[in-house]
């Protein structure tokens, strides 16, 4: 395995790891015709603009130069929380979820924020996401209990925080 730092072109494979990790991870928690209508290039813009404007650092997982995962990060998008930082997502496709390959993004994330002075970080978790959950909180996060709602095609989903103090 191989983790580089994506740059903007690298935006369609990111998003279509997303979208892909979406169609899976969120089976039977986010409304299946939302799921079915993903499209794999949905995030492939906004990812082409984070990166070339420097808004988010998203480093990509290689498998003999296949992306097979990525991670996005970056100052918090929190006006509550100008001084953290933000695990925007952490996705993988879906044959190479659970394989333990989570841990090094995660590790290489909050090492280069640590390396920039924050010291502490959060990502948002949807609440019905328990293997998501078990995952952070091996990774050493803990859910703070701050929530956020919100709705796809009429269900209604929470957002739970997670967050890390990363010490000195």
């Amino acid at each position: 395995m191989e983790i580089k730092r994506a740059e903007a072109f690298d935006a369609h494979a990111i998003s279509n790891i997303h979208a892909l990790s979406w169609k899976s991870a969120y089976k039977g928690i986010v409304p299946q015709q939302y799921l079915d209508e993903l499209k794999n290039d949905f995030w492939a813009n906004a990812f082409e603009d984070w990166i070339s404007n420097d808004k988010i650092t998203v480093q990509i997982m290689y498998d003999n130069d296949l992306p097979i995962g990525c991670i996005a990060y970056g100052k918090s998008r929190d006006a509550t929380l100008p001084d953290w930082g933000e695990i925007v997502s952490i996705y993988f496709l879906p044959d190479f979820m659970g394989k333990g390959y989570g841990k090094d993004l995660i590790n290489l994330a909050l090492s280069d924020m640590k390396k920039q002075g924050v010291r502490d970080i959060y990502i948002w978790v949807l609440d019905d996401n328990q293997p998501a959950r078990r995952f952070y909180e091996k990774s050493g996060f803990h859910c703070n209990n701050d929530k956020y709602p919100l709705e796809i095609l009429g269900k209604a989903l929470i957002d739970v925080r997670y967050v890390i103090h990363l010490g000195e």
